[in-house]
């Protein structure tokens, strides 16, 4: 059964709700017009001149004639990683459900639909799509023939298949579920993704088919015997159980919320089985902690030449906020008292100025760094640049948080609710003001920056960023949506 949520009957402007005290502020006609006017200028530049069959890439040189992804692309290549074609149609799509203006609608379809063009049979999607004739036969699109040969490797890595079915799915909501392209590529994608769970509820960061139960033993983790200390040649790490990037912890957010949207309690299942592997996955005392990634003995093990077997002082933050939204999930203390020993552990390995080590060596907790060459080491002198070696101490957020669920009874996870019109405030109509003023005569927010990929060696300085479009929209939107509210109860109340 399909449940309809905040758009039950409507997409409109007419779903959220106000609250209470929302116009103090009151709303300006002229920066409203000229806010829809924006809106409507920059959004239709990107929709028609920016992007390809209703897709998009990361960055634009000003002119159009440059652009890449996380890599050089060209123009008949868009990018489905974040912040590519998935995060433009979620914020188009949020445009349309503040504003209620359907043209956003189909904006947002556009790039639904771009999506389903671009769904590996295996059910997820590579970070890149290709339109090119030629460049397509090297893929195995779900909607073009069948090819045993060209790739089919769906990534869970970077966010990649996480995000497209995210967008998919809201944007399979507002449509009420009648779009039937989109409908069953999502259900098509959230099945993949459960035949995919290896039997201890982990997921792989890549895959391209469902995997044989019988190889995959449930164990917990353990400590290797030994491990080398340089990355072994030749080892793929894709299929490896992984944290890397949040792998996991992203998918079941994902399962969660598909069990909310249809009502399939098969997501939900997935989503505790996952919650129950990362419980399997904590070190034993007195580290424990979790590694990037595990092998099927369940021993830490390298991916990249620059992530070895260790315990991570990032992911394991995220791993710890999923343990808690478990306990909110289910009410199971385990998942509970997991996050404490996790929080209280690395607490007692924090480094100088509020800092975590990326690595922890297994079994001493020292801190693994490597130099610009690529060697392991104790020493943080040589820090190769492109990777964080050491990230921000997140234990005391996370403990407050902690903390403020283990002292007071279990209370059950509240239903999605609609979300609220935002309150005219001079922080919105700032924004507002801004988007305007910086926006050029074709509708594109052009700002000083580089093409990373294109070995113009700098010479690009002006460019077009898809981040700033999806923030700049938004801001226009939830001005144009809190001035509305605030006009509409000034009438109400003036009569």
């Amino acid at each position: 059964m399909q449940r309809l949520f905040a758009f039950a009957g409507s997409a409109l402007l007419l779903a959220f709700v106000l609250p209470a005290g929302s116009c103090a502020v009151s709303a300006d006609e002229d920066l409203l017009r000229e806010s829809k006017q924006a809106l409507r200028q920059a959004c239709d530049f990107f929709h028609d001149q920016v992007s390809h069959e209703g897709g998009y890439l990361w960055r634009y040189s000003a002119d159009l004639q440059k652009r890449e992804g996380e890599k050089r692309a060209d123009a008949t290549t868009v990018w489905v990683q974040p912040p590519g074609t998935p995060s433009i149609g979620r914020a188009v799509l949020d445009v349309h459900r503040l504003t209620g203006d359907a043209h956003y609608l189909e904006v947002a379809r556009d790039a639904g639909r771009c999506l389903v063009n671009g769904q590996l049979r295996s059910g997820g999607w590579d970070p890149r799509i290709e339109f090119d004739p030629a460049q397509r036969q090297l893929y195995d699109y779900r909607v073009d023939a069948h090819d045993p040969e060209a790739n089919n490797t769906t990534t869970l890595d970077d966010d990649t298949t996480q995000s497209a079915l995210r967008f998919l799915m809201l944007l399979d909501e507002v449509l009420q579920f009648q779009d039937e392209q989109i409908h069953e590529a999502v259900r098509f994608g959230l099945d993949a993704l459960l035949a995919a769970q290896y039997p201890n509820g982990a997921w792989p960061q890549r895959f391209s088919a469902a995997p044989i139960a019988a190889d995959f033993p449930v164990l917990p983790a353990s400590y290797p015997e030994t491990w080398p200390r340089k990355k072994p040649k030749d080892k793929k790490y894709t299929g490896y159980y992984t944290f890397n990037d949040n792998v996991l912890a992203r998918v079941i957010d994902l399962m969660l919320i598909a069990e909310q949207t249809y009502g399939d309690a098969r997501y939900r299942q997935a989503a505790v089985r996952g919650g129950d592997f990362m419980l399997l996955a904590q070190m034993p005392d007195p580290q424990p902690g979790w590694a990037q990634q595990y092998d099927r003995q369940m021993h830490p093990v390298w991916a990249r030449r620059f992530e070895p077997p260790a315990l991570t002082g990032s992911e394991s933050k995220g791993i710890v906020r999923k343990l808690l939204r478990m306990y909110r999930e289910t009410g199971q203390r385990k998942y509970l008292d997991a996050a404490g020993r996790a929080l209280a552990y690395y607490r007692s390995v924090r480094l100088p100025e509020d800092k975590l080590a990326r690595f922890y060596e297994l079994q001493t907790d020292k801190p693994l760094y490597f130099t610009h060459d690529y060697q392991l080491t104790y020493d943080d002198s040589d820090l190769p640049t492109h990777y964080a070696f050491k990230v921000r101490d997140w234990t005391a957020s996370v403990t407050r948080d902690y903390e403020a669920l283990a002292a007071k009874p279990h209370e059950p996870m509240r239903p999605m609710r609609p979300p609220a019109v935002p309150k005219l405030t001079d922080s919105l109509a700032t924004k507002a003001r801004a988007a305007i003023e910086t926006l050029d005569d074709r509708g594109a927010w052009v700002e000083s920056g580089r093409l990373k990929y294109q070995g113009d060696d700098g010479q690009t300085r002006q460019v077009i960023e898809s981040q700033t479009f999806t923030t700049r929209i938004r801001d226009l939107a939830r001005y144009i949506a809190a001035a509305q509210a605030a006009a509409a109860a000034a009438a109400t109340s003036g009569r």
